[in-house]
């Protein structure tokens, strides 16, 4: 994981990440440069039932929580969110392990008014591909590769996030596709090796058929494989059999956290 000092100065600060999920919510300063500040890097737990406005106020403790670690007011400084669901114009229109009440919230507008700043809301894995596509696997000397990039995370479920040139395009569901009468997520994400005991050969079958069909779909030129299981990308990646290349993602856990600050520094992207 990229840092830097936490003891500089506030003006190499430039966004506050909150990655939150159903159990936790991850935060870090990001700096100037773009990297994680790694003596910031922590979580705090994702109050039960995850109602927005209980949310708010972990997120808002959590701020004072960096102010006291840096020594800075960090006034002005802006925040991108992730949350586990689609995700419009700072409008959430699905909820995944979080309060239903998050269905229909203008979430750019209530946490700005909570957090006494500017916020950028935008789904969780469009927010792990962004940290990819602008300073990992997706991307070299921190600009996005050229044509198409695919990222997948595995884990309890499938996210996806896709790119063109570096430009996103929010809310891909390619967790969800229905292959061989079944959801994909339900076959093929890397949970299922543990609750069905699959050996590496068996999981790598299932991988292969998903990707090999998600590939027929958009055609990506990079397939870029997060989730914790890309630790282990020596044992599935160089037996898979695509057109892509694939490629294991530089951030795990940190993913979400480093693009919700990129979002917040740079929303246009």
């Amino acid at each position: 994981m990229a840092s830097s000092d936490a003891s500089a100065s506030k003006s190499q600060y430039a966004a506050i990440g909150l990655d939150m999920g159903g159990s936790s919510i991850k935060y870090a300063l990001v700096g100037t440069d773009g990297r994680l500040v790694e003596s910031t890097v922590n979580k705090a737990t994702t109050p039960e039932g995850a109602h927005p406005d209980a949310v708010a106020e972990v997120m808002a403790q959590i701020i004072i929580d960096l102010q006291k670690v840096t020594g800075e007011d960090l006034a002005g400084i802006p925040v991108g969110v992730t949350v586990p669901g689609i995700v419009i114009d700072g409008v959430v229109h699905s909820a995944a392990n979080i309060d239903k009440a998050w269905i229909g919230l203008d979430a750019t507008t209530m946490l700005g008014k909570v957090l006494g700043r500017e916020v950028h809301v935008l789904n969780d894995a469009d927010a792990a591909g962004v940290a990819e596509v602008f300073a990992g696997a997706g991307s070299k000397d921190g600009i996005p590769l050229k044509g198409s990039t695919l990222l997948l995370t595995l884990g309890t479920g499938i996210g996806s996030a896709f790119f063109r040139d570096g430009v996103l395009f929010p809310n891909v569901e390619f967790g969800h596709l229905e292959i061989d009468g079944f959801d994909a997520e339900s076959k093929a994400a890397a949970r299922v090796m543990r609750e069905e005991d699959l050996s590496w050969e068996q999981y790598i079958q299932r991988l292969q058929r998903y990707l090999s069909h998600v590939e027929f779909l958009c055609s990506p030129d990079l397939i870029v494989i997060g989730g914790a299981i890309s630790e282990d990308h020596e044992h599935f990646l160089p037996k898979l059999e695509l057109r892509a290349k694939v490629v294991p993602a530089q951030f795990n856990n940190a993913a979400g956290v480093l693009g919700a600050a990129q979002r917040a520094m740079h929303p246009n992207n």
